[in-house]
């Protein structure tokens, strides 16, 4: 029995042990579980500085993408401009030009002035009298001949006029014949005794009077005659009608010499002799010292734009206008024809004259010439910008004086060169440029 108790209880040392087997691994266990807890509050837990860090280096990553994108579109841009229309600067071209000056007009320009033509000879025409239009026989463009009559005015009061003079002629003669009559008479009676001295010299006195009156008479006959004269109007000289100022029926009436010809009243046509047209230009006084007598110009008449015309260098007026700063220069015309008229406004260019035994050997000069408004300043000096491939190239220019409305280059360019017109200020040294449409 005791064998079989002892038998029995045998499994409990093992169950003991299993207990504490137990209770280690159970103590292990909160151990390790302690642990995890802790790690896993741990990764829980916000690290402030390593989002900053992602942060900055975000943005440098940015920052430097957009620097290759500009990089590369700036590449793109001045490579192939063409592509990139928008990209360049739209500009209006103009073109350089070569002139040549040849013959007894060669020589190098000295400088150029603007004027108009004018008539040496032309006349405002009025009456010498104040009357009424009462025929007009001219219009503008005729030619009138020197003593033609143009026109003529109301002239019956002066016929009348004529008429009285006339009569008051014919009664002073017969006024005089009585006082001579009675003068006689009163020499026989004065040689009889019957009338004293006085009487007879007072018979001599009206005797002298009344043919003083006749005389007087006389020349109110001739101012008479003369007014009645003056009802016709004449032209002074050889000329053309260039300007009619009245009509018939108007009243006319004499007009100051001197007046202009757009703004006279009271005329009645305004004649210029065409074979005397000559320029009128205004040259500036600091460069009047320039000319000389008989200097050779050119004359381009604006309304002509395709002819130039010789001239040569008549008059300079001995005075300066003070308001202007310029003296007048008269040129003549040496070849003038039926094209040119008056008033219209010309340039003239004065040329060195050519030396002495080499005007029929005067070989041409080439002079490169542009707008005026191609040139600018850059950097203080004077620059234009040549248009090549679609890029505009800066070109250093040394200029001359003007030459038919344009300025004479020097040096620089060689006379077919596409430029810019009135070049912006973003238009620089190889800017990409396009053509106005």
């Amino acid at each position: 029995m005791v064998q079989t108790a002892a038998t029995k209880l045998s499994p409990l040392p093992k169950l003991v042990e299993e207990c504490d087997a137990n209770t280690i691994h159970l103590e292990e266990s909160r151990a390790t579980g302690m642990g995890t807890l802790k790690d896993e509050l741990a990764s829980l837990r916000i690290d402030r500085a390593q989002p900053r860090r992602r942060k900055w280096g975000l943005w440098i990553v940015l920052l430097l993408l957009v620097a290759a994108a500009s990089a590369a579109g700036l590449y793109f841009v001045r490579s192939k401009p063409e592509l990139m229309n928008f990209a360049a600067v739209e500009v209006e071209p103009v073109s350089a030009s070569v002139q040549t000056s040849a013959g007894a007009s060669a020589g190098t320009p000295i400088l150029t002035a603007s004027g108009y033509l004018v008539a040496r000879h032309q006349s405002v025409i009025s009456s010498k009298i104040q009357g009424r239009l009462s025929a007009l026989y001219v219009e503008e463009g005729s030619f009138v001949k020197n003593d033609e009559v143009i026109a003529r005015l109301e002239d019956s009061d002066y016929k009348a006029a004529v008429a009285k003079a006339k009569a008051d002629i014919i009664y002073a003669e017969a006024n005089l014949a009585e006082m001579e009559r009675q003068a006689r008479l009163q020499q026989g009676l004065f040689k009889d005794k019957v009338v004293s001295q006085d009487a007879l010299d007072a018979a001599n006195s009206r005797v002298q009077l009344a043919k003083a009156t006749i005389e007087q008479d006389k020349a109110a006959l001739q101012m008479q005659e003369a007014n009645l004269e003056f009802t016709e109007i004449r032209a002074p000289f050889d000329g053309v009608v260039v300007k009619k100022m009245s009509e018939v029926g108007e009243s006319v009436a004499p007009i100051p010499p001197g007046v202009n010809i757009s703004t006279s009243s009271g005329a009645i046509v305004a004649i210029a002799d065409m074979n005397s047209l000559e320029a009128e230009v205004d040259v500036n006084e600091a460069n009047v010292g320039q000319l000389g007598p008989s200097y050779p110009a050119d004359i381009n008449v604006q309304a002509i734009p395709n002819h130039t015309y010789k001239g040569m260098l008549r008059q300079v007026i001995p005075t300066a206008d003070r308001t202007k700063a310029t003296v007048t220069v008269k040129v003549s015309i040496l070849d003038k024809d039926r094209l040119i008229k008056p008033e219209m406004s010309c340039n003239v260019t004065f040329l060195e004259p050519p030396k002495k035994g080499t005007e029929n050997d005067a070989a041409p000069v080439r002079i490169v010439t542009i707008p005026k408004d191609a040139i600018t300043t850059r950097n203080g000096k004077q620059v234009v910008y040549v248009i090549e491939n679609n890029k505009a190239r800066e070109v250093a220019v040394v200029t001359g004086n003007e030459l038919k409305g344009q300025i004479i280059v020097k040096s620089g360019l060689v006379g077919t060169e596409s430029l810019v017109n009135n070049p912006p200020q973003k238009v620089v040294d190889g800017t990409s440029v396009k053509i106005k449409s």
